[in-house]
């Protein structure tokens, strides 16, 4: 008995012109499309309506801290401080996640320079307050954490604005997050007295922040999620891409079946003949010794990178300034300067998000569209928002590379504000 098919129908309907092959598609599917569109934008605006809900019930401050004289710590200490914030994660089940609204809360760790007085800061979750402190206290005892008041509130809340300006940008990893940049722990050497063998990174951004005048304030943010664990099996999956490993499935009947049959036809196979070794499929793992010094030095870092606890980050970079003072070239620049120690060519590196973020833009209608790109940095920076482009993960290491006290034998920074003694 032989099968027709019968395919009149889709000849004729790839016959029509092109506009009416588009409508009659869009007639018979296009409703799905937007059922699927409109399904999705709904649970991103009932998500957002909830979570702000459950938000409002609590509270946040801002604490400044105030580093000791003479500090001597390197950034080690302050990737011990980072490593308290795993008391922070949590999780949430389905209930609590889309109908409670209740989300993994996060902190900022900020440093501000307002014309020239540079301040270090942590905003967190006011039940919180006691783990930032201990985890202050207990790698410099000498330092002073207060309440104050939050900053972003001298400045005007909406751009444009007559007299106030601003510019800004996310920043974000140029390569993959599982590649790590360049950390503190490559900026030491054994040259030279063992105070200055470290050569503080932090010195640059301190020398920028110093250099503020009257009527300029810069600001920078460093969001840190608390995460779970998920990630270091991401990262080893990389690993194994680099290295050719495949991983192995688990078989199921019809997998056993041919199994089956593979190993009678191997008792067999004396009668057949053997098989050419030179058109078996060879295993394509590969060791150490048969990657480039490049690929090596990868799967390296990634592997060291995951062996240190991990956090969801983001960074902002504010400039508000009066409008007759205002220098992009000096502070927004000075700042890339700044991150661009960290670039690991072979690695990761940061660049500013020019696509999104960043408050300038190019072609037709600009002028409207900068202020929005202004409105929402600025509102994403003072409600320390996840908002903007993904965060990415860094652990413990990198975070403390990038926001750390200055190690005072490398930095002379003197409007940075110190406690004044012991306590």
């Amino acid at each position: 008995m032989d099968i027709v098919i019968n395919t009149s129908g889709l000849e004729s309907f790839f016959n029509l012109p092109p506009d009416k092959i588009f409508w009659v598609f869009f007639t018979n599917f296009g409703w799905l499309i937007l059922a699927i569109a409109f399904l999705i934008g709904a649970r991103d605006v009932w998500l957002f309506y909830i979570r702000t809900k459950w938000s409002k019930t609590h509270k946040n401050i801002l604490l400044a801290i105030d580093i000791p004289k003479g500090n001597e710590q390197s950034p080690k200490a302050v990737e011990n401080m980072f490593t308290y914030l795993g008391g922070a994660h949590g999780t949430q089940n389905f209930y609590e996640k889309w109908f409670e609204g209740i989300y993994q809360k996060s902190f900022s760790y900020e440093i501000v320079s307002l014309e020239g007085y540079t301040q270090f800061l942590i905003r967190t979750p006011v039940e919180f307050r006691n783990l930032i402190e201990s985890s202050v206290y207990s790698q410099y005892p000498d330092a002073e954490i207060s309440e104050v008041d939050d900053y972003t509130e001298t400045v005007p809340q909406r751009y444009p604005d007559e007299e106030w300006d601003i510019f800004g940008s996310e920043f974000i990893l140029q390569a993959p997050w599982y590649l790590p940049f360049k950390t503190y722990e490559e900026f030491e050497h054994k040259m030279g007295p063992s105070e200055t063998q470290f050569k503080d990174p932090m010195a640059a951004l301190m020398d920028l922040c110093g250099s503020l005048k009257q009527g300029e304030q810069f600001w920078f943010q460093m969001i840190v999620i608390p995460t779970g664990f998920d990630w270091v099996k991401d990262a080893q999956k990389e690993l194994d891409k680099v290295l050719g490993r495949k991983k192995k499935a688990n078989p199921g009947m019809f997998i056993q079946g041919l199994e089956f049959v593979g190993n009678a036809s191997e008792a067999i196979l004396p009668i057949w003949g053997d098989i050419d070794p030179s058109k078996a499929k060879k295993d394509e793992k590969r060791t150490m010794l048969d990657l480039t010094p490049k690929e090596k030095r990868q799967v390296e870092a990634i592997h060291l990178k995951s062996i240190k606890m991990g956090f969801q980050t983001k960074l902002r970079v504010v400039y508000v300034a009066k409008k007759e003072v205002m220098n992009k070239a000096k502070v927004f620049n000075g700042f890339v300067g700044y991150i661009k120690q960290f670039i690991s060519l072979d690695l990761n590196s940061f660049k500013p998000d020019l696509k999104i973020t960043m408050t300038k833009t190019v072609y037709f209608n600009r002028e409207s569209r900068l202020n929005v790109k202004k409105r929402n940095l600025f509102n994403n920076y003072i409600n320390r928002s996840d908002s903007g482009r993904e965060p990415f993960l860094l652990n413990i290491e990198e975070l403390a590379t990038l926001w750390h006290f200055p190690v005072e034998a490398n930095v002379k920074s003197p409007m940075i504000q110190k406690a004044p003694g012991r306590k």
